[in-house]
């Protein structure tokens, strides 16, 4: 498996290049995707994510303070 991340200009992910991109495991984005909190499209039996909902997903991740 290669862990090149896929171009920035690409507009839909695997669940795999958006795990990438995340900096998650494949199986936190298959999880964040059934929990509803990740968007994404279905056509057939695949599964891609919107590069937009990767961005709103990420900016609605609140910040940690210590």
């Amino acid at each position: 498996m290669s862990t090149a991340l896929p171009p920035a200009d690409q507009l839909l992910y695997k669940p795999e290049e958006a795990a990438a991109v995340l900096r998650f495991g494949r199986s936190t984005v298959y999880e964040l995707m059934a929990e509803g909190v990740l968007k994404y499209v279905k056509r057939g039996r695949s599964r891609r994510i919107r590069r937009s909902d990767l961005e709103a997903y990420v900016n609605s991740l609140e910040p940690q303070s210590n």
